[in-house]
């Protein structure tokens, strides 16, 4: 059987006094960026040097993104919740051709 992913969007509360910071690196300038962690501070600065000595000791290039500003979609929301098609973010109607096997 093959189904589409049917996610809707992810309510969470970060009450930490500093922010979070999701780190993504590469260690060649031609390698793809990848996802490598989490930390937690202030600013742009003292994420970039947390990730450093955590994640990235030699990577070649390091983004750091507010956490915050990260919108999560999830499948789980979906078999969770008793959600309207309007709450979905891709209704089962829609024309997306990708879809996975269960």
């Amino acid at each position: 059987m093959v189904e589409k992913a049917r996610r809707a969007k992810v309510e969470e509360s970060r009450p930490d006094a500093d922010p979070a910071w999701e780190i993504l690196a590469r260690d060649e300038s031609d390698d793809p960026p990848r996802y490598v962690g989490t930390v937690r501070a202030e600013d742009a600065e003292a994420a970039h040097e947390e990730a450093t000595r955590l994640f990235c000791w030699y990577a070649h290039e390091v983004w750091v993104c507010p956490a915050g500003e990260i919108r999560r979609f999830s499948a789980e929301a979906v078999e969770n919740g008793d959600l309207s098609e309007a709450d979905l973010s891709v209704p089962e109607s829609g024309t997306e051709g990708r879809t996975h096997e269960l």
